[in-house]
């Protein structure tokens, strides 16, 4: 239907659920702890979106970490060092999963309008099959199951590859990339979106680019909360976003503007020219 949005499609950790995507941040630092390389919060934060063996080499080749490696071991890190990693990380976070599996608020209730006005839910990841078994199961008891879900797994590669959100479309019968939406809080998923050639939103508040959990965001005060947003929507739109949310509840009332840009023959990417 022209001007109508059919289909939204979120991230999950840091946008549908574990507010400021806490699980996987812990268990890097302490795997490359544990490797004798330590590594900062932002560091483990900064390739977040990522499949996670991804993650783990995109790490690795960041320059300070690469000579810490060097220095530490005396050597350049191989793919083998990847792969130890991950053996060492993937059972961490699967033991520390369930307890990442709430969602944040508002989206239980934002899906639930959204699906009222006919739209399709969709949503991809850069946990792995094994670990959205775990997060879905604990989401779907708390208010939180969208139509389809999309794994790394089952197309072969993860973001900023366009090919979850295509196997998405595919599952739920969705025509027009320009009539989808993708949601989320990494510039992974921001570029995951604009290669899909669908709508690319980011999600501010409770999103891993901010980095905050909703304690540490709350007991700032009103113009350290002001700044704190700022700089990740400042993130996002040069990362390429269409647009920013500040919280999930603004989600409907822009997928309304989106649709009037749709009326008026204007296409995903539109908004930042």
């Amino acid at each position: 239907m022209m001007g109508k949005v059919e289909g939204v499609i979120f991230d999950w950790a840091g946008t549908a659920v574990d507010f400021g995507c806490f699980a996987p941040v812990r268990v890097f630092m302490d795997i490359f702890e544990n490797a004798g390389v330590p590594v900062t919060a932002d560091e483990a934060r900064k390739p977040m979106g990522l499949l996670k063996i991804d993650h783990i080499r995109e790490m690795l080749n960041m320059p300070r970490i690469t000579a810490a490696w060097e220095d530490t071991k005396g050597r350049a890190w191989t793919e083998e060092d990847v792969h130890s990693l991950y053996a060492e990380f993937e059972p961490a976070l699967l033991d520390s999963l369930h307890r990442y599996a709430d969602p944040i608020p508002g989206v239980p209730e934002t899906v639930r309008t959204l699906r009222e006005r006919g739209v399709k839910i969709g949503s991809t990841t850069g946990y792995t099959d094994r670990m959205m078994a775990i997060v879905a199961s604990g989401a779907k008891e708390k208010g939180y199951e969208p139509d389809a879900i999309v794994t790394p797994d089952d197309t072969g590669a993860g973001r900023p590859y366009p090919y979850m959100i295509h196997r998405n479309m595919a599952l739920l019968g969705l025509l027009d990339a320009g009539a989808v939406v993708k949601v989320g809080d990494t510039l992974s998923d921001i570029r995951e979106g604009r290669h899909a050639g669908v709508w690319s939103v980011g999600v501010v508040t409770g999103s891993s680019e901010m980095g905050m959990s909703q304690e540490e965001f709350s007991e700032l005060d009103r113009p350290g909360q002001e700044a704190a947003i700022r700089k990740t929507e400042s993130a996002f739109r040069e990362a390429g976003a269409d647009f920013t949310i500040r919280t999930m509840e603004a989600l409907p009332d822009l997928i309304e503007e989106i649709e009037t840009m749709l009326a008026d023959g204007k296409r995903p990417g539109s908004a930042r020219e």
